[in-house]
């Protein structure tokens, strides 16, 4: 079980941690709500159904990693369109975006708070570790959270495509990235082992 997920019986999965990975995978997912921010509801307590009349924002994000967390839904990648094509598409996004984004920050906030009530719940095996056990539900909202770290981080390393992530591999040792590169590929490994323990 050091290091990766795997399945409990009857659904769900469990991971041995010590307690510096504890420590920055708590880090990280706080770090993550700092970026995503607060939820409407939060903006206007007072007002229970404020958040479900809440319109988003319709212009994307000037951070690249909220930018990676959470893109214009018509962006075609492929191609130059033409200047028509290329300001529909964009009024296409901002309406999309603003119907769309405070829920998906709303789900995004739930998963990053899982990861940190999850962790802030473990009581310790001994030796400075202890073993993370996930419900399925517990273990999907970790999938989710786990995503998004990977997503920032890999926006934070400019990571575009698999031919950048090879490149990590070969990082030396002083390169001031290399931490931040093996918290990426460490997490890529926690999310993987766990989606398998997802699957039927």
């Amino acid at each position: 079980m050091p290091g990766h997920f795997e399945p409990l019986p009857g659904g769900g999965a469990a991971v041995a941690l010590d307690d510096v990975e504890i420590s920055i995978i708590r880090s990280l997912a706080v770090q993550l709500l700092e970026l995503i921010g607060p939820g409407p509801a939060e903006d206007a307590p007072d007002d229970p159904l404020a958040e479900l009349f809440a319109e988003g924002p319709s212009e994307p994000p000037s951070d690249p990693v909220l930018k990676r967390l959470f893109p214009d839904a018509y962006d075609d990648p492929e191609g130059a369109p033409s200047a028509a094509e290329a300001e529909e598409r964009r009024a296409y996004s901002a309406e999309f975006r603003r119907y769309t984004e405070n829920d998906l920050r709303a789900g995004k906030r739930d998963s990053a708070l899982a990861v940190i009530r999850s962790l802030d719940g473990l009581s310790a095996a001994g030796e400075g570790g202890a073993v993370l056990k996930l419900s399925p539900d517990d273990s999907r909202l970790w999938l989710g959270a786990l995503n998004d770290l990977r997503l920032a981080i890999g926006s934070r390393l400019e990571i575009t495509d698999e031919d950048d992530t090879d490149l990590l591999y070969r990082l030396p040792d002083d390169d001031p990235r290399k931490p931040m590169v093996m918290a990426y590929l460490w997490l890529g490994g926690l999310q993987e082992t766990l989606v398998s323990t997802l699957l039927p």
